[in-house]
């Protein structure tokens, strides 16, 4: 996959280049990340980039002109082809199903915004789509990016060492949140203990185990992902003895 990224902070995306999963399939060369800063199109670097609000009021927002260019030179590198994201608190927040979709396309640009935003005409004739994570504010579109691109990046093949890793993780679990994890040591602080189950070694309960808590999880965490799932016949049966566990513990 290849993303252009517009910024006037690209130094930023150090954090996800230099580490983690990002840095991983970049150098399995299965992502690709080039920058465009804005500021670079300008007759002076560091001025004119923003510039006050027509009608008055407080803040400054990007100015059309840098951002035009950048599109322009961005969309140049892939030959016109990249579909053009503003990363917007206004913008469609992002899901499973949206993820899916934007992984459809083999190149895309992410246009950052600062301060109060950018000029409105640049959203109306060269944004395909305005998109968000959250319903708040951050400084820009930065943080934003790089979050996207993380997700990206854990669902591109081969970035991941299983497939496996991504199925169960929450959200992309059947629309369920991940089951409770545990490591070495067996028992913590002489109390708290590994549930027996994850180490009788039988495959079969061991999966049913996780299917339960994955149930029971997602109605206590999460009741509205809970009430859009449709249990099948073996998940009513592990649910309602999850919640019957639960109601003689409490009792």
């Amino acid at each position: 996959m290849w993303i252009g990224i517009i910024s006037l902070f690209p130094e930023m995306f150090k954090a996800i280049i230099d580490y983690g999963i990002t840095n991983k399939g970049i150098k399995k060369k299965l992502l690709t990340l080039n920058f465009w800063n804005p500021r670079d199109y300008t007759k002076k670097k560091y001025h004119n980039v923003d510039c006050n609000i027509y009608g008055g009021g407080s803040g400054v927002i990007l100015k059309a002109e840098p951002l035009i260019k950048s599109i322009h030179a961005a969309q140049y590198k892939v030959n016109n082809s990249a579909k053009l994201f503003y990363l917007s608190p206004q913008g469609k927040k992002i899901n499973k199903s949206y993820i899916n979709n934007l992984l459809t396309y083999k190149n895309i640009i992410l246009l950052c915004g600062r301060y109060k935003g950018i000029d409105e005409r640049i959203i109306n004739y060269y944004i395909d789509e305005e998109i968000s994570i959250g319903d708040y504010i951050l400084s820009g579109g930065e943080l934003p990016a790089m979050v996207l691109i993380d997700i990206l990046t854990r669902l591109i093949p081969g970035v991941l060492n299983t497939k496996s890793s991504n199925d169960t993780d929450s959200f992309f679990n059947n629309g369920l949140l991940d089951s409770p994890h545990y490591t070495r040591p067996r028992i913590l602080k002489n109390k708290e203990k590994v549930p027996e189950i994850l180490l009788s070694g039988h495959h079969k309960k061991i999966q049913e185990w996780r299917l339960q808590q994955s149930l029971g999880n997602t109605w206590l965490k999460r009741p509205d992902l809970f009430k859009k799932k449709k249990l099948t016949k073996e998940e009513k049966i592990l649910f309602n003895e999850f919640k019957n566990k639960l109601i003689k513990k409490n009792l």
